[in-house]
């Protein structure tokens, strides 16, 4: 039953009509990777130096210290019927420039499909059928250092793949561009998400059959269109704190994101530009283990006795960084649904170099 309703809502939310900019469109590409992210909260596009740059702040790629480093992620939602997991390897060209390539995937599967479940008026439960609601992201990015020392700028460009069972589907396309300047303990960053638009053709393909029982239960024919998400804009700055001969570190991070799509329940509010800040922190031991928090998405709640509260969703983490390997955890609230809500994600990172 929790897939069903599921399915419903995310079917509803991904059938636009003709070209039409939606205020949540491509928003699984908003949920976030890695257990260091999500565990500080999202704030962490100023201070990423390893392959997960590649969806929180390309520029960043640049930090990356070795040859090759290959990242998974894998995160499960609303009791593990959500399935939300990352890969990515990057590479370094030269001194001055490394890539990637990664992959987003966010799924709900065996969600029942119950459009021929009367038959000759009664209800007939063999007739049930099931299907997966799958959004991909397959991101390729770029990042150089530029002439100046200690600002790298770096981009993504996205093909996104949407599918609704054999239903229908659609193809994306877009492209992020980011700055980040490093000067000693400081760093800032800038990133743009979409800048140029994102958009999402979609297509749909339904039998005579489907199209005249969609029609007996009362229900709209889906038509193709075009579905366009407006670009999204991230400050942030970090800085970081030695102590003890660099044997303890301190790590805070602020960052601000600047939304173009409409008025959404964030901090400040308008129809034209809406402010949604993230805090993180992390403390390390010994460039081992790493305590991580964070909070993020405030919200403006009403209770039933009508008092208003802001409200936003904690993260928590810990990291574990040994030779060439590193294993992140972070219990997050992804959807901010409670215990529903809580996520736990696990994310893996390999470093490979030449031998000397």
């Amino acid at each position: 039953m929790k897939k069903f309703i599921l399915g419903i809502f995310i079917s509803a939310g991904i059938c636009p009509g003709f070209a039409q900019s939606l205020k949540y469109s491509n928003e699984f590409l908003a949920i976030g990777i890695g257990g260091r992210a999500i565990g500080m909260g999202g704030a962490v596009i100023a201070s990423t130096r390893d392959v997960t740059s590649t969806y929180w702040n390309p520029a960043g790629l640049m930090g990356m210290d070795d040859n090759i480093q290959i990242g998974a992620m894998h995160n499960e939602q609303f009791g593990g019927i959500t399935k939300h997991d990352y890969g990515v390897i990057g590479f370094k060209l030269n001194d001055h420039s490394k890539m990637a390539i990664s992959m987003i995937r966010l799924g709900v599967d065996g969600i029942p499909n119950t459009l021929y479940l009367m038959q000759d008026g009664q209800i007939n439960y063999a007739l049930i059928r099931s299907f997966s609601a799958v959004d991909y992201a397959f991101v390729g990015t770029y990042a150089t250092q530029t002439k100046l020392d200690g600002l790298t700028v770096g981009g993504n460009v996205k093909v996104i793949r949407r599918v609704i069972g054999s239903f229908g589907g659609a193809w994306g396309f877009g492209l992020d561009a980011a700055v980040n300047y490093k000067k000693g303990d400081w760093s800032l960053a800038f990133v743009a998400k979409d800048i140029t638009s994102t958009f999402n053709a979609w297509n749909y393909k339904l039998s005579n059959e489907d199209k005249a029982q969609f029609i007996a239960t009362g229900n709209a024919i889906p038509s193709g269109g075009l579905e366009i998400t407006l670009p999204k804009f991230t400050i942030g700055v970090a800085r970081k704190f030695e102590f003890g001969n660099g044997k303890y570190t301190i790590l805070p991070e602020i960052n601000m994101d600047f939304t173009t799509d409409g008025q959404r329940n964030v901090l400040v509010s308008s129809k034209y530009v809406n402010l949604d800040p993230r805090f993180g922190l992390e403390l390390g031991y010994n460039k081992i283990i790493f305590l991580r928090g964070g909070y993020s998405t405030l919200q403006r709640i009403t209770d039933f006795s009508g008092q208003k509260t802001i409200n936003g969703m904690p993260g928590l983490g810990i990291g574990i960084q040994l030779k060439n390997f590193a294993i992140d955890y972070a219990l997050g609230n992804a959807f901010n649904q409670g215990l529903l809500g809580m996520s736990n994600v696990i994310s893996l990172r390999l470093s490979i170099n030449k031998k000397s």
